[in-house]
């Protein structure tokens, strides 16, 4: 029986120890890093997404018969395609990298978020075990909100057959894990308590972004985000453990993004 102790260390977590709140100029530096950071990459990302459905709400055409791709081709030619596709993808990898850059401008560096190699093992199940605690709910919350006409249909891929297809899939895969965890968990939530910003407060904020910008997929992507964001904020909370939160992530989205591409038809809830 998981006791009384540990209930409260989950549902109230206390900062580690050893971290500084930064003094009024320097909270006021760091809220404008923030706020710039987010307003060119994933804070951008969730007002766009409200954008796209709120214009979805007021289209005739239901949301549930509405259909919205992640991977799709960007170019006709395929070698202009590929190109493209990889140029996405480094550009996440390269948002990734400003929140770690930052970090370290501002005197913490990838250890202090959990981006370090001391548990590979045990960041390797973490990973496997996350995603299936995320991934099945996931999968069924989705079907339920499709059902109920509260979301769209979601489908992972859309990029024609060519033989870089499933390489450029996965690639986009991590490179999105590699942005989101560096960036709505590590970089912002270490910044959070550098302002003094309580933990739950730290993990509402996390989590409700990164549901804003799965809004264009319908209330259930964005309710389905946003609950993964709890999740895996409350582990990092607990654990100090970034790379679980990359891999389990990347898991999900190497399944979504190629299993769609090579199931598409297949699966009932695959369109052709």
């Amino acid at each position: 029986m998981i006791s009384r102790e540990t209930w409260r260390a989950w549902l109230r977590p206390a900062p580690p120890a050893g971290v500084v709140v930064l003094d009024p100029p320097g909270r006021r530096l760091l809220r404008t890093e923030l706020v710039v950071v987010f307003a060119v990459t994933l804070g951008l990302s969730g007002v766009r997404s409200l954008i796209s459905l709120l214009d979805a709400l007021s289209s005739p055409v239901p949301l549930d018969q509405r259909q919205v791709a992640i991977d799709e081709s960007l170019a006709r030619n395929p070698w202009a395609d590929l190109a493209a596709q990889l140029a996405g993808s480094l550009a996440l990898v390269a948002w990734g990298a400003l929140g770690l850059y930052l970090l370290v401008r501002g005197g913490s560096g990838p250890r202090d978020i959990g981006l370090d190699g001391r548990r590979p093992g045990r960041d390797t199940l973490s990973s496997v075990g996350l995603a299936a605690l995320i991934g099945i709910p996931g999968l069924a919350l989705y079907l339920a909100a499709r059902s109920l006409g509260l979301n769209t249909t979601v489908v992972p891929s859309l990029l024609e057959d060519h033989w870089w297809r499933v390489p450029v899939l996965i690639i986009s895969a991590v490179a999105n894990a590699w942005a989101e965890e560096v960036l709505v968990v590590g970089y912002l939530l270490h910044g959070l308590r550098r302002l003094g910003v309580g933990e739950n407060r730290a993990l509402a904020i996390s989590a409700a972004l990164r549901g804003s910008y799965h809004l264009y997929q319908g209330f259930g992507g964005g309710l389905g985000n946003l609950l993964m964001g709890l999740v895996f904020v409350r582990y990092w909370q607990r654990t100090g453990r970034l790379w679980p939160l990359v891999g389990a992530h990347a898991l999900l989205d190497v399944v979504a993004f190629v299993g769609s591409a090579l199931l598409a038809g297949v699966l009932p809830f695959l369109p052709a």
